[in-house]
């Protein structure tokens, strides 16, 4: 559904995804000294571009430079998200931000905690569900939420937040004719979300913090989706080839922005919407800690994911492409992390 989408949006002709380019390795010499910091592959521009492609299944570009009717859907684009209404958005539960407030003390209480989470229905089902399935079943039956809660845990508590009730929420957002983009997006956010705090370790961020970030850094993407779902009915019939990477750049920028807005709109932690608030740019050295970490999870994520659906090397090495912003052991760790984590064993078409 998403690919008509895009037919009848730019009333382009049906093309074939391409498999991504491969580069020719350098033929070494016999006096030929290894760099130490070899080049990727692809540029992390490219990176970037060919994941908005795999996530809206689109062609590989003919061109860097926007069309006549790129530029059209952008200015259409630009003017539908500024009258975009926030409350559109699947709701949170009310009670988020104070429970998440609560679950960064280590010292809550299991009681304080299930009143919290029992003002909530929505919350209240996804826990007992969850306390229910054979990973969780004790030899005494669960009696109360309170019980249910403690037999999660503070940190089962958070996987049930993030996993359980933050995945309808992303998936939802991309409209009902952006299924399988939301289906891509929860998968990025599942790996952004751990490398995310995986990272978050080394550089002093709050572990949870860190991982509602990388959950939550591409909802704007979906809600262009949403956005470009408005714009079907009356898109002009002029005919587009495969789409540029300069209007995907622009669409990406513009999901940045609307990310921002729906972390604000949700109350999120301060430090959430300042990292959110940074990512709209490259991170720097004087970006906050986890803006920083959240901008270099991201990619890693991406090229992860891209890996195991052979849109990119699964082997590819990023961790020197940011040094100036987190260690090169570090970021190198962290790609082998990811790798465990997510073998390359689940593929989606």
């Amino acid at each position: 559904m998403l690919g008509n989408m895009w037919r009848h949006l730019f009333r382009s002709r049906k093309v074939t995804i391409s498999r991504p380019r491969t580069l020719a390795a350098a033929r070494p010499t016999a006096r030929a000294i290894p760099d130490p910091a070899p080049a990727p592959v692809v540029s992390l521009a490219e990176i970037g571009d060919r994941f908005h492609r795999f996530v809206l299944g689109l062609p590989a570009p003919e061109s860097s430079d926007l069309s006549a009717t790129e530029l059209a859907t952008l200015k259409r684009l630009e003017l539908l998200s500024t009258r975009f209404d926030m409350r559109s958005l699947p709701r949170l539960p009310t009670v988020l931000p104070q429970l998440l407030r609560t679950l960064k003390n280590d010292n809550a209480a299991g009681g304080e905690l299930a009143k919290l989470v029992g003002r909530d229905p929505l919350m209240v089902g996804e826990v007992m569900r969850v306390t229910s399935s054979v990973f969780y079943r004790s030899a005494q039956p669960i009696t109360s939420l309170q019980h249910a809660v403690v037999l999660l845990g503070q940190d089962g508590l958070r996987r049930v937040l993030t996993q359980h009730v933050m995945k309808p929420i992303l998936q939802a957002n991309a409209g009902a004719l952006g299924h399988v983009a939301g289906e891509r997006l929860w998968d990025h956010a599942e790996r952004c979300a751990h490398a995310c705090a995986w990272l978050g370790r080394s550089s002093g961020c709050d572990a949870f913090e860190a991982y509602l970030a990388g959950i939550i850094c591409h909802t704007g993407t979906g809600a262009v989706v949403r956005l470009l779902d408005q714009l079907m009915p009356t898109e002009a019939e002029a005919e587009a080839p495969s789409l540029s990477s300069g209007f995907l750049s622009a669409c990406s920028q513009l999901a940045a922005r609307l990310s921002l807005q729906a972390s604000q709109h949700w109350e999120l932690p301060p430090r959430v919407i300042e990292a959110m608030t940074e990512c709209q740019a490259p991170p720097t050295p004087e970006g906050s800690a986890l803006g920083r970490t959240l901008a270099v999870a991201d990619t890693l994520a991406i090229a992860q994911l891209l890996g195991e659906h052979d849109q990119l090397a699964p082997d590819l090495d990023l961790s020197h492409s940011w040094p100036d912003i987190l260690p090169q052991a570090l970021l190198m760790r962290c790609q082998q992390d990811l790798r465990r984590q997510f073998p390359l064993e689940k593929k989606h078409a």
